[in-house]
């Protein structure tokens, strides 16, 4: 099949209900991995591909079985668009603001209000998305790279049916194989972290607790074996890999050790991993790290003004004016995402209606800034958003931790939501698809992750103030955003001793680095050293540091060994040990809760 005949008939079925329900249960299935992977090292995968080719693998089966009409190219497209926004439900704030929260205040709303919440937050970003699409797509024409991606990948899935199951095979060998370590980890032997034979010679004030030396294990240097870590050193590549290694060391082997030494953090057991303590003083220098980092890449991106050139548009022809969303669609979804954000606002966290709808407003300039750098670049600063609101705030309401985090989520949920669908917008554009059946995907793909992602966020972590930023779930993003409100509430005469110097140091490494790296020419600046991937080197046990590390190490290795398999299957695979740890970890939280 000619690779862009299947884009040729826009008169194909699009958004039937085989192809939104097929979303909905691939995005119920996905969400949990993002879910997981989010509270583990604060990163979540793009399901498009992998919800492509699942769908296709099941569809070609059942036309083998029975005499259905062939899944469609662009009944595929409405499925990732539904599973992709499933996933992604992750921005409203399940792995940042709402646990902050939780563990500043004690507030935790109860599963059916923390659903509409979730809800209501990203479907303000759809609102949003489809106010731009026009803009950004058709006039100025931005990239929006994991779009692209997909685009691409859906019409080889279809010109070269028999290369995608043979992908979809990879990708669930690589899941089982990951699911079945996870569970004989858990449930049949534990397999011991592997501790480097290593020590560090302890100061006075330890000697004077009993210690005379460190080892290696108390600092978190030990191979784990985690595939989910491996998966995403390979997806996150060489570059992000070598710069948490390289954090992980100046964290916890440079001043992690100071810090004991100084006693700013406590020791704990000879013979246990002493994070607990130590993340409370080391987190301050790589929050403000990343913090600044993505706050200045976030500046210098709204100074670029770069010519994109042609397009990679394989349809000739702007979409057919029918397929549009129609400005009224824009019209009642604005006047609904703002009355119902203000009022969730007041009603679950007494958030007065002037701060709620200045919440609103500045969502929507935020998002738009949010997709337009991810258009550029293909990364949303979900998390600069956040903490631009989070600053605002402190000036708007003063004091006030709730609505310092929860206006803060509105802005960030937006964004993260907002920039989702507008790569899926330019996957559809390049395939052909009615951007009003798209729209519509997406609020049903809203709906599932909204359903699922906080259930499972709820079982995962039904103590979020005594179970996150630990070993067992570091939450980085948790972690951030609680001390960034920390610091505006209570000022920096709260901030452990010795960290306000670390801070500054971490601040002006984090600014010469996205400085760097924005104006170096890119062989350069891709040499640099990631200022974000530092910072969160800081605030996760090392041994995830090292694990990301070796799966990057190995993907740059298969690059070099056949870039054909790389292209074609790393993804994949990849994407199968994220899942497979992750959906094994979710089941096993369910069954203990279950089971209690």
């Amino acid at each position: 099949m000619d690779r862009h005949a299947s884009i040729a008939d826009r008169s194909a079925p699009q958004l039937t209900i085989r192809a939104v329900v097929t979303g909905m249960v691939l995005g119920a299935v996905l969400t949990p991995c993002n879910v997981y992977s989010g509270l583990k090292i604060g990163w979540s995968f793009n399901m498009s591909i992998a919800a492509a080719l699942l769908s296709f693998a099941f569809w070609k089966l059942i036309e083998q079985l029975w005499p259905i009409r062939q899944w469609g190219l662009l009944e595929n497209n409405i499925n990732q668009t539904a599973a992709s926004s499933s996933a992604s439900i992750i921005s409203a704030g399940l792995v940042a603001p709402i646990p902050a929260l939780t563990m500043l205040t004690g507030k935790e709303l109860a599963y059916p209000l923390l659903t509409v919440w979730v809800f209501v937050v990203s479907f303000l970003g759809i609102v949003v998305a489809v106010s731009l699409r026009q803009q950004m797509l058709l006039k100025e024409k931005l990239t929006f790279p994991a779009g692209v991606a997909t685009a691409e990948t859906v019409r080889e899935i279809y010109a070269r049916g028999r290369e995608a199951l043979q992908r979809v095979r990879m990708l669930l060998s690589f899941g089982v194989l990951s699911a079945g370590l996870k569970v004989f980890s858990d449930f049949v032997l534990t397999i011991p972290k592997l501790a480097l034979p290593l020590t560090w010679p302890a100061a006075a004030k330890l000697q004077a607790k009993g210690i005379s030396a460190i080892s290696s294990f108390n600092l978190g240097f030990a191979f784990d074996p985690s595939l989910l870590m491996i998966g995403f050193g390979a997806i996150i590549g060489l570059r992000a890999g070598v710069s948490l290694l390289l954090g992980a060391v100046i964290a916890w082997g440079v001043l992690g050790p100071w810090a004991l030494a100084q006693g700013w953090a406590e020791p704990g057991t000879a013979t246990g991993f002493w994070f607990g303590s130590m993340v409370k003083w080391l987190l301050w220098p790589g929050v403000t790290m990343m913090v600044v980092a993505s706050l200045t890449s976030f500046v210098l991106s709204l100074r670029r003004h770069a010519d994109h050139g042609a397009d990679i548009e394989a349809v000739s022809g702007a979409t057919h004016e029918a397929a549009l969303v129609p400005g009224r669609w824009f019209a009642a979804g604005f006047i609904v995402a703002l009355v119902f954000a203000v009022a969730a606002q007041y009603r679950f966290f007494d958030i007065d209606i002037v701060t709620g709808a200045i919440a609103v407003i500045l969502s929507f300039v935020l998002a738009a800034v949010a997709a337009r750098v991810s258009g550029e670049t293909g990364i949303t600063p979900i998390g600069a958003m956040g903490k631009i609101t989070q600053l605002s705030f402190a000036v708007v309401s003063p004091g006030n931790v709730t609505a310092n985090l929860m206006s803060a989520n509105v802005t960030g949920g937006a964004a993260g939501q907002c920039a989702d669908l507008m790569h899926d917008f330019k996957t559809g554009l390049l395939l052909g698809a009615a951007p009003r059946a798209q729209a519509v995907a997406q609020v049903f793909g809203v709906l599932t992750g909204s359903l699922v992602g906080t259930a499972t966020y709820l079982a995962l972590v039904p103590d979020p103030a005594s179970m996150l930023i630990t070993p067992e779930w570091p939450a980085p993003a948790v972690a951030t955003w609680k001390a960034v409100a920390e610091v505006l509430q209570q000022g920096f005469s709260s901030l452990p001793p010795g960290t306000p110097a670390a801070m500054l140091v971490a601040g002006v490494v984090g600014l010469g680095l996205a400085v760097a790296e924005r104006l170096l020419p890119a062989r350069w600046g891709y040499r640099l050293p990631s200022a974000s991937a530092l910072g969160l080197a800081f605030v996760i046990p090392a041994w995830n540091s090292m694990s990301l590390f070796l799966g990057a190490v190995l993907g740059f290795a298969v690059l070099k060994v056949s870039r054909s398999w790389f292209e074609r299957f790393l993804i994949a695979a990849a994407a199968g040990l994220v899942a497979g740890e992750s959906l094994a970890g979710v089941a096993g939280a369910m069954g203990q809760l279950f089971w209690r």
